[in-house]
């Protein structure tokens, strides 16, 4: 029985995940409005507020959001690929052309407005790897097909880590999420996400220290996904082995010329084409992953030293030693997380009121309307409204999740359950930098933090998500 009605652009859209994201918008704006509020300036509604501009940009926002709630969810797939070319060239013409703004060179300038074209790249990448992946042939467990996957995810990432602007870049690594979702091996997740961890202490370590731990996470998660325990077990023993009396015979033969460290290494990559026969024979798949991606660390590795030294800012790195507890400098470096904890601490339970938090209005806290706009909820709503602002979010990363359980295409889930990826990574590095749990990434937080790009950029991310899920509901109402 099929229904006569008329269909509406309203009609199957979740207004549960809208409510929430009204509420969130509301919250950040009452937030902006405190943090920057001057009571020195007499015209309350002057657009040289903060409060004012951003109010804005949410009337645009929501003009957005109506416009892509009119679109036919057809046109998603079509200009997925289109929208992500065009934003890779967006990137780097912010790259060559852009302004310079906190030592990135990400924004494009337009009279008093500017820019961030990495916002709207990060929509136009979650739209690339939803129709990859939804391809009629495609298989997570296809060496080929997951690195396709892997080069839409990269080459942004790469161009925006040019652009010295690292925290956006590292962004897109949420992806990994989706691919777990889609049926990516957990003992290939895993992995992944131990190499990064020894990318970023890489500094601390000695390469011996690395060389050994990625042999054994990379051998160790193919056993695991094999089961074939006792020749992977065999063949640690052997590169061992074979290190240790290679490196004794040069040493009789040449004293000095060759240490252990380079014995493992020459070993390891010889050893390397054995491993390829003997997986291209029992064709393992897995091997192949396990393969590329100890390759892959093992190239990228050498410039791990140069990226810290060469590419990051002098701020950047000591962000990151300060996290590692490598410096401490609480009058510098230091000086922004200790401030935000301060203030967010002063907070109590209940908070000091709307206006009333001094931490926030003397300006102790930098940046407190944008990066650290959690800071402003903590002291002046206190513990309470802490917990309300990260509840709301939760419960919008949650709603998507569901969209993405309930679409009858591989398209919408997988859209949804990237752009959940997105805002849960942006939720748990920015409020996570401002108690001191994270390295400070200079990332926004969704909905919240003061700007226009962000705010639009997550509005089209997040109504996309809710148009393509409108749209199965639809279909799901008029079957009946």
């Amino acid at each position: 029985m099929t229904s006569n009605r008329h269909n509406t652009i309203f009609e199957g859209v979740d207004f549960g995940t809208v409510l929430l994201y009204v509420l969130i918008v509301i919250a950040g704006w009452l937030s902006i409005t405190s943090a920057s509020y001057d009571e020195s300036v007499g015209d309350l509604f002057s657009f040289s507020h903060f409060y004012m501009k951003q109010l804005v940009w949410i009337g645009a926002a929501w003009v957005v959001a109506l416009v892509v709630l009119l679109l036919d969810v057809r046109y998603y797939h079509m200009f997925a690929y289109p929208a992500y070319f065009l934003g890779l060239a967006a990137l780097v013409a912010a790259l060559l052309f852009g302004r310079e703004v906190n030592g990135a060179k990400a924004w494009f300038e337009f009279g008093s407005v500017r820019v961030q074209p990495v916002e709207f790249a990060k929509i136009a990448t979650a739209l690339a790897v939803a129709r990859v992946m939804s391809n009629y042939n495609f298989s997570i467990d296809r060496p080929g097909d997951l690195f396709k996957v892997g080069m839409v995810i990269c080459l942004p990432l790469l161009i925006i880590v040019l652009q010295n602007d690292t925290g956006s870049g590292i962004v897109l690594g949420s992806f990994l999420f989706v691919l777990y979702r889609e049926g990516l091996n957990k003992w290939l997740c895993i992995p992944v996400l131990i190499i990064a961890a020894l990318f970023i202490f890489s500094f601390l370590l000695s390469p011996m220290t690395l060389l050994v731990s990625m042999i054994l996470v990379c051998t160790l998660s193919e056993a695991m996904m094999s089961g074939r325990w006792r020749s992977r077990i065999v063949y640690l023993a052997s590169l061992a082995l074979g290190s240790i009396l290679l490196c004794l015979v040069v040493q009789v033969v040449a004293p000095g010329s060759l240490d252990l460290y380079h014995s493992l290494l020459i070993v390891t990559l010889l050893s390397l084409l054995v491993v390829v026969v003997h997986a291209f024979r029992a064709n393992l798949s897995g091997t192949f992953i396990s393969l590329g991606l100890f390759i892959g660390s093992l190239v990228f590795l050498p410039t791990t030293d140069y990226i810290f030294n060469s590419i990051l800012k002098e701020h950047q790195q000591n962000r990151i030693l300060s996290f590692l507890g490598v410096i401490n400098d609480p009058q510098g470096i230091d000086y922004n997380v200790n401030q935000s904890k301060i203030a967010i601490g002063s907070g109590g339970f209940w908070g000091k009121g709307f206006l009333q938090g001094t931490q926030i209005k003397y300006g102790f806290v930098p940046e407190r309307h944008t990066d650290f706009i959690f800071c402003t909820v903590g002291e002046e709503w206190g513990f309470v409204g802490a917990t309300v602002i990260l509840a709301l979010l939760c419960l919008l990363i949650l709603r998507l999740m569901r969209m993405g359980e309930r679409q009858e295409e591989p398209f919408g889930r997988i859209y949804c359950y990237c752009v959940a990826a997105i805002l849960l990574f942006h939720v748990l590095v920015n409020v996570g930098m401002t108690i001191g749990l994270m390295p400070v990434m200079g990332i926004p937080l969704p909905f919240m933090s003061y700007g226009g790009s962000s705010l639009i950029a997550f509005t089209i991310l997040l109504f996309i998500a809710v148009r393509l899920d409108a749209s199965t509901r639809q279909f799901t109402f008029n079957k009946f």
